[in-house]
This record gives C-alpha cells, structure tokens and sequence, in this order.
C-alpha cells in the first residue's frame, strides 16, 4: 500500500492510497464543514446542502448524476457529521476520472432550484419524522443535547423542521461561500488509483477556486452535562449515558477505546454478559468511545422493559465502578485484539482507506502509518484502563438520556452520587 499526498497551491488537499489487485476505486471529496460550523439559525443546512448536492447541477440533472455512475455500475452517495460532509463514488478502475467529474460538479456547479428545494425540502421532512419515530436512534441526539446544550455541538445534524421548513437558495449559498473553500476540502482516493492523473484532474477542477478569507471556525465544546427524559408509552425504556470523554488528539483516547471495548464491545463484554446474558435484561446493550476536534463522549446504551429499568440501571453503575479495579489483562488483551483486527479488517476495502486518508489529514495534517496506530493501541496497559475508568467512574462530568415508560429510571443526580460513592 502506498499513500501519497499533494496540495495544490490554493490549499486543496489530496490523498491517494494505492491498492494493487483491485480493479475498483474509491474516491471522494470530504469537506471540513458540518453540524457544528453551523450558527443557531443555520442548523441543518449543512445536511440540507448534502441532499442538495444531487438534485441537478448546470451540466446534469439530477436523473443524469445518479445515471452517470449507475451506468458503468459504480454507486454515489453522501453524509453529514458534526465535523465535516463527505461526497463519494466507488467505481470499476477506468471510471474513477468519470466519478471525480460528477463529484466535482455536484460540488461546485449545483442550480439549487427552487422546484427541487421544496421537493428535497419534503423528503428531509419525512426524515426527521422518520427519526422522531425511531427510540434508539433520537435518545442519542437528545443525548448529545443533554452533553452539551445550547451549544453547536449540541444540536441534531438534521436539524428542526421549523427550521428546515424556512431554509432557501441563499440559506444554501451562504454556507458554501461561507465554508466550501479549498483549503476545506480534501479529495482521497484508495484502490486502483494512479496519483498522478487525480492530482492533475483535482488541478483542473479545483485549482481556480481561490481561499476562503478567513478559515472555518467552530465554537468550542464545552461539556455541561444534563438530563432529557422523554415519557412516553413505548414497549422499552431507551437508556442512553455519557461520560465525558477524551478529544481525539488526546493520547488517552486509545485507552478510552480500549476501555469501551472491555465494558460493552462485544459479546464478551462485561455489560454484555453481565445484563443480557447472565439477567436476561435486554437485546441491545453497548458502550462506544466517540470523540471530536476538543472533547470526545464514553456512551453507554440499553433498551429494557419498564420493570427492568432500575435493575439494569444498577448492574450498569455497578460495571462502571467495578472495571476501576478488577479489570483483567486477559479483557484488555481481547479488546485490543479486537481494535486491531477492526482496524485492519476494514483497511481491506477501498472506501475505508479513503475515508481513513481523510479522517487523518483533518486530525493530523498527515497520514501516520497503520503501524503507527497499531503501536498505540499495544502501548496501552491494564493499568491505564483501569486509571481512565476510575476517571469515568467518578460521576461528575455525566448526561443521561432516556425516552419511553421511564418514570422508574434513576434522575441523573442519582446516578452521579453512585458512581462518585
């Protein structure tokens, strides 16, 4: 595998990873702009501009974009995160000049016509209902929310339908004049791909766009820590817990993966065993260390009946506590085994690597070797686990989420007073 990086002079960055043996490519182009460069009355735009994107352009219409890649069998899609929106293509090898074309002009040449925002503009709608309706997927935005109010970072990527409901063309126009400059984009390519040809096809394509005046700001995270409890009569209580976590350039957010991993990764996880398997007390359960640009969230979810609620709210708090001090090497072995093998496993496609190429340049400017990262997870001992979960233990810097037949669940001052015990 070879990584090869180049900019061209405006700022535009652009990563390819060479994959002998396949005859196909990913490629794509992830932009430094999404929910959280938002201000209050934007929020959602940057999702709204992502849907927008493949809804017609000056050269093709929207029928024309999905048929320019379908036609020579390949797919195109798009998505929206709090850090940044992705557009991507995965082509046969003598198609990747066609997709980064359409990529390209979906980016840069959109009509945004008024006929085609009010249809989107519908669709968008039925998504955020679709999400309203779904339990395990809304107690983690309210989670979000509870974790850091009032805040960028806070608010749901989809964002409100009043608010949705109001955006027009120049809502659209504003946020890419805003935040679509080159040095914000980053074009990655992995698979059968030659670096040269893409970087002259990106100069050809991106290399008139001049620098945003000023670069993309984003308000800092500050985590609050709060409580959003939604009654409802659903068939389960949805339980949804943060700690607050390491950022993502912290040397300890390994160890907070680790720690995950050991708590709630995997069949063979304390929480897991402990709740499902050993009590019977849930089908889903499980802990997943995220993080951002400056702060980062340790979750732990569960859904459960409402007569099972307390006792799995007690088993949690109790696994919480107890992996500061029995940890094991042998489930610190596992989870680390498991993290390599995650890591590694996916590497094995060609739309990982790309997204891999971009997550990196935009954490570290460049792209350390997978051995690199490899090494950092192995560094990570029993007893640094066992040092980060007392941290998490410690019960101040907490949200809670929990959405359905509730009234039984523990307030989130309770929880605080038994993990600090």
């Amino acid at each position: 595998m070879t990584v090869r990086l180049h900019t061209l002079p405006n700022g535009f960055r652009i990563a390819t990873e060479s994959m002998p043996g396949l005859k196909s490519a990913a490629i794509g182009i992830w932009v430094l702009a999404g929910g959280r460069h938002e201000r209050a009355e934007q929020n959602g735009i940057a999702h709204f501009l992502e849907h927008m994107a493949f809804k017609g352009t000056e050269r093709r219409t929207a029928l024309e974009i999905a048929e320019a890649i379908e036609d020579v069998g390949g797919y195109i899609n798009a998505y929206t995160s709090r850090e940044m929106t992705a557009y991507y293509a995965r082509v046969l090898e003598d198609d990747v000049d066609l997709a980064l074309d359409v990529i390209a002009d979906i980016l840069l040449n959109p009509v945004f016509s008024e006929e085609e925002i009010e249809v989107e503009r519908g669709v968008i709608l039925q998504e955020i209902g679709q999400t309203l309706d779904t339990p395990d997927d809304i107690v983690f935005d309210w989670l979000q929310e509870a974790a850091y109010p009032d805040q960028p970072l806070g608010r749901t990527i989809l964002g409100e339908a009043e608010r949705v409901s109001a955006f027009g063309k120049g809502d659209l126009r504003t946020f890419v004049g805003e935040h679509y400059g080159p040095g914000q984009m980053i074009l990655c390519a992995a698979g059968s791909v030659d670096h040269d040809a893409i970087c002259r096809a990106a100069e050809a394509l991106f290399g008139h766009l001049s620098p945003l005046p000023k670069a993309s700001l984003i308000q800092p995270a500050k985590w609050r820590g709060g409580e959003r409890r939604e009654i409802k009569a659903l068939e389960q209580v949805h339980f949804a817990l943060a700690l607050e976590g390491p950022d993502y350039r912290d040397p300890a957010i390994h160890t907070a993966q680790i720690w995950a991993t050991a708590l709630g990764g995997g069949m063979s996880s304390r929480l897991f065993q402990e709740i499902r398997e050993n009590r019977g007390l849930c089908y889903t359960i499980f802990a997943q260390a995220g993080a951002y640009e400056d702060t980062g969230l340790s979750t732990i979810y569960a859904g459960t009946s409402a007569e099972d609620i307390v006792e799995l709210v007690d088993l949690t708090v109790a696994e919480l506590r107890r992996a500061a001090d029995d940890m094991t090497d042998a489930e610190v072995a596992r989870s680390r085994a498991q993290m390599k093998a995650g890591l590694l496993m996916g590497l094995e496609s060609p739309s990982n690597r790309a997204e891999r190429l971009a997550r990196m340049l935009s954490i570290w400017g460049r792209v350390p070797p997978v051995e690199e990262q490899i090494a950092k997870i192995e560094a990570v001992t029993t007893q640094d686990v066992k040092d980060f979960a007392a941290r998490m233990a410690g019960g101040t810097g907490t949200a809670l989420a929990v959405y359905g037949p509730a009234e039984a669940a523990p307030r989130l001052e309770e929880l605080r007073d038994r993990l600090a015990a």
